[in-house]
């Protein structure tokens, strides 16, 4: 079995936070000092050899538009941990099992639960003594129906990876029993794209569990700061590093969970501007294809409904991470010219007008985020999209890339590889579907969600955002520039 890192080392790199809060009390100063730590120790863990990128291939101008579809809530092993071919749920081995906050394992799962009640119930569709280990949630409730959400905050995922050893899973959430379950998609809409193209598996979320969170590093590869973030925002820890309140703000003053921008839209439910985040300065990938004079746009599901002020429930605020963004504040004509509504995605593949890079994010009804929607729908929306494409007159030299935002507080057993303070974290399913990409193929290169960012980088020779981005592998091998469109 291969394994990237090894988890006394990545213990070492990656739990600075913990070791160093042992017996004190949590200040601002032991975070900076934990930042500082693991800017000298928080490397790259050396990987294996066929999880290194390889150079630039001749025929990378053949791309001419990049497209994005940015999916939700999904680990490798949720979705593909049975893929043919691929790093999946087989070769697991030790990291299936799961340990109790007390150290000791435990011996069934707990209930799962469904948590479209308030407080939660126990889901009867599901047994109530299931073994520790992977299993199939399609026996109990079929792709074409929701199960409960499962936590994923970004500092209960550290506790969930566990120096590596990925058996945090089931103690360090909201909804445990439903952490080690999947769905084989290998034959749903998505998984059968897989099957024809390349399927990346060893790609994970650039940062640690929270959905904004890693929208912003698809978009900037960064952590947002907030200065004097309303104190009922902010994180409170106990001594040995422990979240005692759930929050969206690290006590030093970075987003790490769900906060809203000043700019239009914002959940109606906000009547205190101060609970608004100010608009952010930081550089963007949107800016840096703007400067060079390469067209662009976010296209989102339900955009022109939630800016007329009369939102689709389903529509999530905090996945349009542009909108957080000064150069496109209300009034701009940056905003009008950038952030659209996903018919016009849709019309602009009929019409060829499609800029060079397209983000795409589906509505929540298409997401696939468990809770509220279910998986085989946002499939077949997603190969819905993906057939545009293929039928436009920009398929000939175009990439698809289909990625999820992060895991969603379910289960996956291969480590990420160490990083920094924010992540990476868990592995995700990346699929790669052009007239340029390997058929068939299965790619072990280490990927992240900043390898997006270098591909577009690298294809229009713009500066990094930052060092992730700049240090990520490309998605270069999932390429043959020989093959005919």
């Amino acid at each position: 079995m291969r394994q990237i890192g090894n988890p006394s080392s990545y213990q070492k790199s990656r739990s600075h936070l913990f070791v160093l809060l042992s017996g004190c009390v949590m200040t601002v100063a032991v975070w900076s000092c934990f930042a500082a730590l693991l800017l000298v120790t928080g490397c790259t863990a050396p990987l294996p050899a066929d999880s290194r990128s390889v150079g630039q291939p001749s025929g990378l101008e053949k791309i001419r538009h990049v497209i994005v579809i940015y999916q939700e809530n999904w680990s490798f092993d949720g979705l593909y941990g049975k893929f043919p071919g691929a790093d999946g749920i087989a070769n697991a081995g030790e990291r299936i099992r799961q340990m109790k906050k007390d150290g000791t394992p435990y011996t069934t799962l707990p209930q799962p639960l469904d948590t479209s009640k308030n407080p939660p119930i126990p889901d009867l569709r599901f047994r109530a003594d299931l073994p520790v280990a992977p299993y199939d949630a399609a026996r109990y409730v079929p792709a074409d129906q929701k199960t409960g959400d499962i936590v994923n905050r970004a500092l209960q995922q550290e506790r969930q990876i566990n120096g590596g050893r990925m058996d945090g899973f089931v103690a360090w959430s909201e909804n445990g029993g439903l952490a080690m379950s999947y769905y084989d998609a290998t034959n749903l809409p998505v998984g059968r794209l897989a099957q024809q193209y390349t399927l990346a598996d060893r790609f994970f979320h650039s940062a640690f569990d929270g959905s904004l969170f890693n929208h912003f590093w698809l978009v900037c590869a960064c952590t947002p700061v907030w200065p004097n973030a309303p104190a009922n925002l902010v994180i409170q820890l106990d001594a040995q590093g422990v979240v005692v309140k759930n929050g969206s703000v690290t006590p030093d003053g970075y987003v790490v969970h769900t906060v809203y921008s000043t700019n239009r839209p914002y959940p109606a439910s906000i009547k205190d501007p101060a609970q608004l985040m100010p608009l952010l300065t930081m550089p963007t990938i949107g800016d840096r294809l703007s400067e060079k004079g390469i067209s662009w746009a976010w296209y989102s599901g339900g955009w022109n409904d939630a800016v007329a002020g009369h939102p689709d429930a389903l529509f999530q605020f905090h996945h349009q991470p542009f909108n957080y963004f000064a150069p496109y504040a209300e009034g701009t004509a940056a905003r009008t010219e950038h952030l659209k509504d996903i018919e016009e995605f849709l019309a602009a593949l009929r019409t060829g007008n499609l800029p060079a890079v397209a983000f795409v994010k589906p509505i929540g009804a298409y997401n696939e985020h468990m809770g509220y929607t279910n998986l085989l729908r946002g499939q077949q929306y997603v190969a819905d999209l993906v057939k545009a494409v293929q039928d436009s007159a920009v398929w000939k030299d175009s990439v698809i890339i289909i990625t999820y935002d992060e895991a969603g507080g379910r289960w996956d057993h291969v480590p990420p590889p160490r990083g920094d303070r924010w992540g990476p974290g868990v592995r995700v399913p990346a699929i790669i579907i052009s007239p340029y990409a390997k058929r068939r193929f299965v790619d072990h290169t280490t990927y992240e969600t900043t390898s997006i960012l270098k591909f577009i980088e690298t294809r229009w020779q713009l500066a990094p955002l930052g060092s992730r981005d700049a240090a990520a592998n490309n998605l270069f091998n999932a390429f043959d520039f020989s093959q005919t469109p």
